[in-house]
């Protein structure tokens, strides 16, 4: 869920990597992305990618679009990065994700990573006010709140933590960068 401009590696080039028959479905509602993502978000002869265009708030629409590619009766992994702080808290963040999870069948992944400003609020206030007057907002949100999103679900270790600390490879170094340079929480969980 949105998806962004493709970068590389894209999830269906790991995906496919470790499983030529995986199917990956990118969704995003910008027109921008859309060119892009439709010109270079091909997959593998074995498996199959798609690109929707939809908003992350409708997930009725988004379902009804992933069936043409993903078997929802089995478990799926949804990746939910770096966009849940775009949907203000009267959207209700947390029912959104639910009704999402909702759908998916025991034994899917939810991946998710937020924003937050804990370790540097003057730079974070401001960044969320440039959002001001635009259709568009950004909700940075602390610890506590993005552990909320993954209630009734069995986190996977070491849980919520900022991003570069969540199972760095061997060679890196996650006390190389500042919290504050990263302030981006993230959790991977399964739904029992």
């Amino acid at each position: 869920m949105g998806t962004g401009l493709p970068t590389s590696p894209n999830v269906h080039q790991v995906a496919q990597a470790a499983n030529p028959e995986s199917r990956v479905v990118y969704v995003d509602a910008d027109p921008l992305v859309l060119v892009h993502a439709r010109a270079l978000l091909t997959s593998s002869p074995e498996g199959r990618t798609r690109y929707f265009d939809a908003d992350v708030r409708d997930p009725e629409h988004v379902f009804d679009q992933a069936r043409e590619v993903l078997d929802l009766s089995r478990p799926v992994g949804l990746l939910l990065l770096s966009v849940i702080h775009f949907v203000r808290d009267e959207e209700d963040p947390y029912g959104l994700v639910r009704r999402y999870l909702d759908r998916l069948s025991p034994g899917s992944y939810l991946a998710l990573s937020h924003l937050t400003g804990e370790f540097d609020r003057p730079s974070w206030q401001y960044i969320s006010s440039q959002y001001d007057g635009t259709p568009h907002t950004m909700v940075v949100r602390d610890q506590a709140t993005a552990e909320g999103f993954f209630n009734g679900l069995e986190l996977v270790e070491p849980g919520v933590v900022l991003v570069h600390r969540w199972r760095p490879d061997p060679d890196e170094n996650p006390d190389a960068l500042e919290d504050r340079q990263v302030s981006c929480w993230c959790g991977v969980a399964r739904k029992p």
